[in-house]
């Protein structure tokens, strides 16, 4: 079961964060605002593709095969997902702020590239979902179970339930797992894919959330034991 994201405010959230990015922070957050923010930056293009009048498809190859097909679909619902965590939770109090900062990078980044697979999927007049059978390829399990990284009801439970530290680490050690799974399905869109967009947006994926899976693990590191 995958929770429903509300992606109205994305836009809105990403402007403000990348305006954010303008003032400098100490030392130990120059690295989250670079991992994060790279992402973003590789969309930008692709956002500013269709600009307003022209069709949602301009500027996107209509060359595809399944396997593009497959990845605009799963790694827009997997996108949805981080989203939401991040979210979940920016709504809390007394969170680190380089892991505020961290969530706040992932909604900038995502979100545009949601809409960049949507409009990927009508330049191709394909659905954002598949045939009746499910999404190709994704396994909403337990954190520990999907090779997709899609993140459990329970864990995201969990998540909605911790304050402070407890939710910071619970969240850096599930979009850790998100993120492995995200890069797993990009290296297999840039072996497989057709679509030239579609591939450069993959490996976009792979350097960013590597980059920020590093980052993660540093934050994690670095948080205060649990009592």
């Amino acid at each position: 079961m995958i929770r429903s994201t509300t992606l109205a405010p994305l836009a809105l959230a990403s402007a403000l964060v990348l305006a954010g990015c303008g003032t400098t922070g100490d030392e130990s957050t120059s690295g989250v605002s670079g991992a994060a923010t790279s992402t973003a930056t590789a969309t930008a293009s692709a956002t500013s593709a269709s600009p307003s009048g022209s069709p949602a498809g301009a500027g996107i190859s209509a060359e595809h095969n399944d396997q593009d097909l497959m990845f605009a679909r799963a790694m827009r619902v997997h996108h949805e997902q981080a989203v939401e965590m991040s979210q979940t939770l920016l709504a809390k109090q007394s969170i680190p702020e380089e892991v505020r900062q961290l969530a706040e990078g992932v909604i900038a980044a995502q979100g545009p590239e949601i809409e960049q697979m949507d409009r990927m999927l009508q330049a191709w007049d394909a659905s954002a979902t598949a045939e009746p059978g499910g999404m190709e390829g994704m396994d909403h399990g337990s954190m520990d179970g999907g090779s997709d990284g899609m993140i459990g009801e329970e864990d995201l439970d969990r998540l909605e339930s911790a304050q402070g530290t407890e939710a910071a680490r619970l969240y850096l050690e599930q979009m850790t797992v998100h993120h492995e799974g995200a890069i797993d399905m990009a290296r297999q869109q840039a072996t497989d894919g057709a679509n030239p967009e579609a591939i450069e947006l993959a490996e976009d994926v792979v350097a960013a959330q590597e980059a920020e899976i590093a980052e993660m693990d540093r934050m994690l590191q670095e948080l205060p034991a649990e009592s």
